[in-house]
């Protein structure tokens, strides 16, 4: 009855509740506008983290180059980022804007759009084929794919090699179980073609890198990495006019098992975790030794220089950067679509390359989504 009799308090009432639940809702919205741009802060920071990768050696700071690794999601997240600030008309829309400009310079190492007349322009007469491809020790067998031991699996890989009809094949992690009958067995698989290589013994089977080639053998070598079972080896060719040198590389590898990774964070397995980043850390901090030593063959060769293999790094990194000194890659030049080389977690990981000398033309390039390794082949015509 007060109330009925006095109804200025109740509109009083009702007005200070708005007031307050406008407060509140400011509060709400200011702690929120803070979290989003730190947020975006943050993943911005990781992002040009990632750029800076490329230059600094991991071997110093071996944490750097794992933004390196995440740079497609972590650009992927920035532009999500950049779309949702966009859509609530906020300022803060620049700090993913700004982290995702420097992106126009990379992007191109992972995906590439080239024209359909670039693909199927004509092949000059001067063109060398090379396949770069890790077999990874023939041990991937794919039943939906028929692929049902080891032996198939060979026969697969090498029916697919022969049918692409290559002058230049570089393997990675090719296995054998007899390492003093490699030669005679290449040479009857391959006929026509040179084999040279280097295996690393095992007890049932020795493994390692082969290159095969149809054209004349000038010279070899191999490059050896301390404590690692991964190396480089080079062949000198001679076609027409032209010498150079062929690299064929294997650098570090993590040797960790996604799918066991996964199950330890699953289970919390902190045993599991603290020896995946024990692995992480020995590879990434050995690999930029192996780079430095065939890079520093390679400025002491008066050859030109193509180099190719399994990097076991992606292009934001420094072993991509240190790689392609003086080199054009050739998916860059002549790839379409996604470069993605490695089969877990495709498209994000590409990590084999083709990289060809300044004076030389990448005019094809294609990457077969093959099931008889966890890596993809990768295949080429250079015009010299």
């Amino acid at each position: 009855p007060y109330l009925r009799l006095h109804p200025d308090l109740v509109l009083e009432e009702e007005a200070y509740i708005i007031q307050q639940d406008g407060l509140m809702a400011k509060k709400k919205y200011r702690i929120f506008g803070i979290t989003s741009r730190l947020l975006m802060l943050i993943v911005a920071a990781l992002l040009a983290l990632s750029y800076l990768s490329i230059v600094i050696n991991p071997a110093r700071i071996w944490l750097v180059s794992l933004s390196g690794i995440f740079y497609v999601p972590l650009m992927t997240l920035n532009l999500i980022l950049l779309l949702w600030a966009l859509k609530r008309r906020s300022r803060s829309f620049m700090i993913p804007l700004l982290a995702l400009i420097p992106s126009f310079f990379f992007i191109g190492r992972y995906v590439q759009f080239n024209s359909d007349e670039a693909i199927d322009a004509p092949v000059a007469e001067n063109t060398v084929k090379i396949l770069t491809w890790n077999v990874g020790r023939f041990a991937l067998h794919d039943k939906a794919a028929g692929v049902s031991g080891i032996s198939q699996c060979v026969d697969s890989v090498f029916t697919f090699i022969k049918q692409q009809d290559p002058d230049i094949i570089c393997l990675q992690e090719f296995s054998v179980g007899s390492k003093e009958k490699v030669r005679d067995y290449l040479k009857r698989e391959f006929k026509g073609y040179t084999a040279e290589y280097y295996l690393f013994p095992e007890k049932n089977r020795s493994f390692g890198n082969v290159t095969l080639s149809r054209l004349p053998v000038d010279g070899k070598g191999k490059i050896k990495f301390e404590e690692s079972a991964n190396l480089a080896i080079y062949t000198d060719h001679t076609y027409g006019d032209r010498s150079f040198r062929v690299y064929n590389c294997h650098f570090e590898s993590y040797n960790i098992s996604l799918a066991g990774l996964v199950r330890a964070v699953a289970k919390r397995d902190s045993t599991v975790m603290a020896e995946t980043g024990t692995k992480m850390k020995r590879s990434i901090t050995r690999r930029p030794k192996q780079v430095d030593r065939v890079f520093d063959d390679i400025e002491n060769c008066p050859l030109d220089a193509f180099v190719c293999g399994d990097f076991n790094d992606n292009p934001m990194s420094y072993t991509y950067f240190r790689m392609t000194r003086g080199r054009k890659d050739a998916f860059v030049e002549a790839g379409d679509g996604f470069g993605a080389t490695y089969s877990v977690l495709w498209p994000m990981l590409r990590i084999d390359y083709v990289l060809l000398p300044d004076g030389c033309r990448a005019v094809t390039h294609d990457i077969p989504r093959l099931p008889y390794s966890d890596h993809y082949p990768v295949i080429t015509e250079i015009e010299l």
